[in-house]
This record gives C-alpha cells, structure tokens and sequence, in this order.
C-alpha cells in the first residue's frame, strides 16, 4: 500500500490540516510539484521546516508533514526559535512526536490512527514491538508521560492544542 499524500487529502482535508496545525502557530506552505521543499531534513517528497513554516507538496506523505509538524509542537522554544531543517530533540522526544503524530491523525477526517500506523510501517520507521500500532498500544507509556509533562497532551491522552512549554513551566498557546 501507497503512503497516503497530501494530494490525496483533497482541498478539504488539507484545509483541516491547515487549521488545525494553525492552532498550533505553525503555517502550512504548499510548494509547486517540481520545486525543492524547503527545510527538508530527508529531501525529496519529504516535509520541511523553517521557523514556524511547514512546507509540503502535493507528493508529501501526511505521515511526513505530521511528523515535522509534531516535532516543531515537541521541541524548546529556543530550538523552534532557530530552527531550520534538522529538528533536533533526544530519544524520548521523538518517541514523543511519533505519539503525537498517532493522535493528531485521529483529528484529519479520512486519516485517523490506523492509516497512520500503516504509513508509518510502510516508510520504515522502527519500533521494538515491530510496527507503530504494536509500540502506540503497549510500549509508549514513556512518549504517553513525556507528552504530558510537558502539557503536550491531558491526563486522557487528548492533544492540549499548545506548544511544549519553556523551562519555566510555562506554554505557549496558540488556541
């Protein structure tokens, strides 16, 4: 199976995820089929980030524009404040986007969780548990935890609809 595109989210769906990545203070940028995505780490089809700009394609998975997406809402304000192309972030803190990633496909009409653990599988990323919807469901306690504390989600697993907060304690709210 084909990894599904934002071509393929259609005009309504992409304005969705206009919306709801905007909530977020993150704005989408489509670049014209043949032209180069800024701020891609991997190239190629793959989603951009430059400052609080994500840039995709028509050929850019939605796995891929929601993992850049989850990495901008994951990351320090310092890193967002400087960022360009490489996201930066440990190892709990992509735990952290891979899980965030899972919930907020839940809220693009058409996508949902199981097409994102499908895409995900099929792109190569590697869970201990063998796919994405084996690590969401029983070894993701850890990315669960780390997204709460840093008020990413609520104590239900629901996106809060703000940025990782500073070291203050503090977030950043972009409702």
């Amino acid at each position: 199976m084909a990894v599904l595109t934002c071509a393929e989210l259609g005009c309504e769906q992409m304005e969705t995820l206009m919306v709801l990545l905007g909530r977020y203070g993150l704005s989408v940028e489509r670049v014209p089929s043949q032209g180069e995505i800024p701020g891609s780490y991997w190239g190629d089809s793959e989603a951009g980030l430059v400052g609080d700009g994500l840039f995709v394609r028509d050929d850019t998975p939605v796995h891929s524009a929601l993992h850049e997406a989850c990495h901008y809402i994951c990351m320090d304000a310092g890193r967002r404040a400087r960022l360009h192309t490489d996201a930066g972030g440990d190892c709990i803190e992509e735990n952290g986007v891979c899980y965030l990633q899972i919930l907020l496909a839940d809220e693009l009409p058409g996508v949902g969780r199981l097409r994102m653990f499908v895409d995900m599988d099929a792109w190569g990323y590697s869970f201990r548990l063998g796919s994405a919807r084996a690590w969401f469901e029983r070894d993701a306690e850890d990315a669960r935890q780390w997204l709460w504390q840093n008020g990413l989600i609520d104590l239900d697993g629901r996106p809060c609809w703000r940025l990782r907060r500073d070291g203050s304690g503090r977030s950043k709210d972009h409702r």
